[in-house]
Parts: structure tokens; C-alpha cells; sequence
């Protein structure tokens, strides 16, 4: 019998052996098998004999069972056979963890897990001999599943069918969309399908379908950015932009500034690609440029609908980038995205897109910089002593903290060591001094930004860090980008 000095690793076809309900209920975790037999850990306070009976004649399989402590089993149970949040209220619907059943039945269950778990996205990958599925959770890709690369294509091919695509196609990039409704869950799906060496790769994007929880002061935003930031949003004309990589959490603070800003007396349109969220009283445009309506055409058309706040989902090149300054002109409200490594590098952003320096000047108040980090679970974190020489070697820090914490892992975390998100913010309120020094080219602003007590999002993920909330390695990369 193992015992609590052991911890139990599993491999994903290992996994696959049994389902998440199966481990659950039983309290069993595989340790070997073929198609005649499975041999299994137990908790030893299970009846063995009647989980063995039960066991095969569920599988058809020659069951053989060894006892393990119950803590033993249940941090295997945690770590390799997560739950989502509707499994531990109650909810007993079913997900598949095993083979690709016919239909579309597998689809369907695999994204009602991927939901449950709170999941960003899907990923289907095909290799030489296999294929496998992943799902991202707090921002971080977990292999969930290993398929038999002859079964991969129907599974591709059922997922198009969903989607609206051409399943005959297979040499082409494809983007659709799947308006999912099952056993109460109801949300949207986003699908890009890209041809690789050994098949299809695809990925599926679970799109929230309501904006009506986001509030902007519960999404991180410091006193003093979140002042910077409201001030920005009433200002009754000129472009708020918001800056980061994919995944960053731009598009939700997007959503919970407009529904701040929905007011009955606003008219307020928005182009996306894709529509994430849907708010009552906003009229919100889908992007479809395979018909030829791209941002900028939407741009042109918002101009003759008396809009007081637009909003685009990017500005990705130039004709947008000027339709937004010619709408910011003419007295409207544009926020939108852009990617930029920091606040201010938007500024050399747009001139980079063609927009002269004085434009810039005249129609940006303010610019924001954004980024995810993974908050320490409270339960299990560990607190340790500091030792400077582990941040970055030219990183000078505000201050040296005596101990810092590091992930353990728990049952609360799922053994991550983690639990949520936060994000971190860099909001720079473009008043005259700066605007200034946007038309006469000076971008070197470090010291402005310090006498009005503005952070960077350096300074915020390190004060996260000092405060014990996150890691060291959460914020490593964010400290290296100074």
C-alpha cells in the first residue's frame, strides 16, 4: 500500500483510462491497462470487492485494485481528475473523457467541460501518431486528452459542421462561429481552424455572453489608475486606447467601461471581431470582412449615425488608425485596442501607422497599458525569505521586502498553487505637458510620469508580488520588460 510520502504521476493516456466520474465516485486512480485489463489504486476505505464487481462489469475488463491511503487518492483526485464548479454544486451531468464517441456528442460534452473548469480555450492539435486536446485555465495550456490520430478528422469535421464551414475544405485557414445552448449552459464559441503538417489544428474560443457582472473597479485598477482612468472616459471627445498581447483582459475592461458608459442618452456603437460580450442598450456591429466590412468601412458608416462613444475591437493598420483620429476630431469618444509593449508606446505605434505626431497630440487622452498575472492561493502559499539576487539583474526595485511567498498547492487550487487572475494597469492621462512632447517627438517621459505619481506596470506587479498576492515567477517576465 502506498502511503503519504507518495505522490501519484500520471501520463495523459493513463488519465484517459477511466473518467473523471469513475475516479470520483470510486476513488480509484489507474496505474496500468490494456484492453483486457486495468489495475487501479484504491482508498482503503473503499469495499474493494464490490468496486472490483462493479469495475468490470462497467468495462468488460479484468479489474485488479491496490490499496493507497485516502490522502494519497485524494491528492491524486485533485491534481489529475479536476472538477469544474458545476460537478461540486451538484450537478451531475456527464463529460466524456474517453474515445470520440459518434455524432457530435463528444464535442458537445468536451466543451460543457471546458466550461465548467473555466476555460479560455480549446485546443484540438494533431501529430504523427496522435492527437491531443488542451484547455487553458488561468492562462496556462493543460493537456487534457490524447485521441487516436484516425479518429481525428471526424472530430474536425464535426466541429465545422457546428461551425458553419466547409468541410471539404482542408487546405485553407477557416473562422466560424458556434452558438452553443446544452443542458442549460448558453454562450458563444469562436473557431479558427489552421492546416498543419499532420492535419487541422484547431481552436475554439469560449466567448463570455454577458457584460452585466464586469465593474471597473473590481478589475484591478489602483486609486490612482482608476481615477486616471474615469477621468479619460468622461472626456466627452478623443481616444482612449488600451494596449497588451492576446490575453490580457483588454477586450473585458473594454466591456465594463461601456456598460459604465451606457447611459440612455448615449448613443453608442461598437465594431468586434468577435462580438465577446452582448449589453443591452448598445448597438454592436460584427466584423465580416469577407463581404468587405472591416473596421475602417465601419468606421466611415458610424460617423453617419450620430454616435456619442464607439467603440473598435482593434486598430490593426493605418486606414483605421485615421478613421479613429477623424472620428476623435469630430468630437466623439473612440476607445479601442492596439498592440503595444507599454502605455506609451502607443504613442510611436500610431505614428509608425501613418498618423503625424501632431494628430496624436491633438486627439489621445489617454493610454493604457494591461497585463494578467495569476494571484497566490491564500490556503497554501508558502512564505519565504527574499534574496535580491533572484530578480532580474538590471531591475531595480523600489524597495527590498524581507520574505515573499511561493505556490505549494492544495485542494482549493487544484495543486497549482493558484487560483485566479488579476489584472495589472499603466494609465497615462495625456494632459498639455505631454501632448507637447508628443508633437516634438520627445518619447523620453520617465520623469513627468514620476512627479504625477504614475506607475508602471512594472512597479504595480512588484508591488503585487511584495504584498504576497503573487510570485516571483508570476511577475518575472512583467519586471524584465522595464
Amino acid at each position: 500500500m502506498i502511503t503519504e510520502t507518495h505522490h501519484i504521476e500520471l501520463d495523459t493516456h493513463t488519465k484517459q483510462l477511466i473518467t473523471t466520474q469513475q475516479a470520483w465516485h470510486y476513488r480509484i486512480i489507474p496505474k496500468e491497462g490494456d484492453p483486457h485489463a486495468l489495475h487501479c489504486w484504491i482508498d482503503e476505505q473503499q469495499p474493494q470487492d464490490s468496486v472490483q464487481e462493479e469495475l468490470e462489469l462497467l468495462t468488460g475488463k479484468t479489474i485488479t485494485l491496490t490499496p493507497a491511503t485516502s490522502t494519497v487518492i485524494d491528492l491524486a483526485l485533485q491534481t489529475h481528475y479536476r472538477q469544474g464548479q458545476g460537478n461540486r454544486n451538484g450537478n451531475k451531468q456527464k463529460v466524456s473523457t474517453g474515445s470520440v464517441e459518434q455524432g457530435n456528442e463528444f464535442i458537445i460534452k468536451l466543451i460543457q467541460e471546458a466550461h465548467e473548469l473555466g476555460s479560455s480555450d480549446l485546443h484540438f492539435e494533431p501529430y504523427e501518431t496522435q492527437a491531443r486536446v488542451r484547455v487553458r485555465i488561468d492562462g496556462q495550456l493543460v493537456e487534457r486528452y490524447m485521441l487516436p490520430l484516425a479518429d481525428y478528422p471526424a472530430l474536425v469535421n464535426q466541429v465545422k459542421i457546428l461551425s458553419l464551414l466547409d468541410i471539404a475544405e482542408k487546405r485553407l485557414p477557416q473562422d466560424g462561429r458556434i452558438a452553443y445552448n446544452h443542458h442549460g449552459y448558453k454562450f458563444d464559441i469562436r473557431v479558427s481552424i489552421l492546416p498543419t503538417l499532420h492535419g487541422e489544428k484547431m481552436v475554439m474560443r469560449i466567448l463570455g455572453s454577458d457584460a452585466s457582472h464586469l465593474e471597473l473597479d473590481q478589475l484591478g485598477f489602483s486609486a490612482i489608475d482608476l481615477k486616471h482612468y474615469q477621468e479619460g472616459i468622461r472626456k466627452p471627445h478623443g481616444i482612449l486606447l488600451i494596449s497588451g498581447p492576446t490575453g490580457s483582459g483588454k477586450t473585458t475592461t473594454l466591456y465594463a467601461t461601456l456598460k459604465q458608459l451606457n447611459k440612455e442618452t448615449r448613443n453608442i456603437l461598437t465594431i468586434e471581431d468577435p462580438i465577446e460580450y452582448t449589453l443591452k442598450g448598445i448597438n454592436q456591429v460584427q466584423l465580416k470582412e469577407s463581404i468587405g466590412l472591416d473596421f475602417g468601412k465601419a468606421l466611415r458608416t458610424f460617423l453617419r449615425q450620430d454616435p456619442d462613444v464607439i467603440m473598435v475591437g482593434e486598430i490593426r493598420d493605418g486606414d483605421t488608425a485615421q478613421m479613429a483620429v477623424r472620428a476623435a476630431l469630430t468630437g466623439h469618444l473612440v476607445l479601442s485596442t492596439i498592440h503595444t509593449n507599454s502605455a506609451w508606446g502607443t504613442v510611436s505605434r500610431l505614428v509608425d501607422m501613418g498618423i503625424p505626431p501632431y494628430m496624436v497630440a491633438a486627439t489621445l487622452n489617454t493610454s493604457v497599458a494591461q497585463r494578467l498575472v495569476r494571484l497566490l492561493c491564500p490556503h497554501c502559499k508558502e512564505e519565504i525569505p527574499f534574496e535580491p539576487t533572484d530578480l532580474p539583474g538590471y531591475y531595480h526595485p523600489p524597495f527590498l521586502p524581507q520574505t515573499h511567498y511561493r505556490p505549494v498547492g492544495c485542494a482549493h487550487c487544484y495543486h497549482s498553487g493558484y487560483t485566479g487572475r488579476k489584472a495589472l494597469y499603466e494609465v497615462i492621462p495625456i494632459d498639455r505637458e505631454l501632448s507637447l512632447g508628443i508633437k516634438e517627438g520627445t518619447y523620453e517621459i520617465e520623469e513627468l510620469l514620476a512627479e504625477r505619481g504614475i506607475k508602471r506596470i512594472s512597479e504595480n506587479a512588484f508591488s503585487l508580488f511584495a504584498e504576497g498576492q503573487t510570485s516571483l515567477e508570476e511577475v518575472y517576465p512583467l519586471l524584465l520588460n522595464e
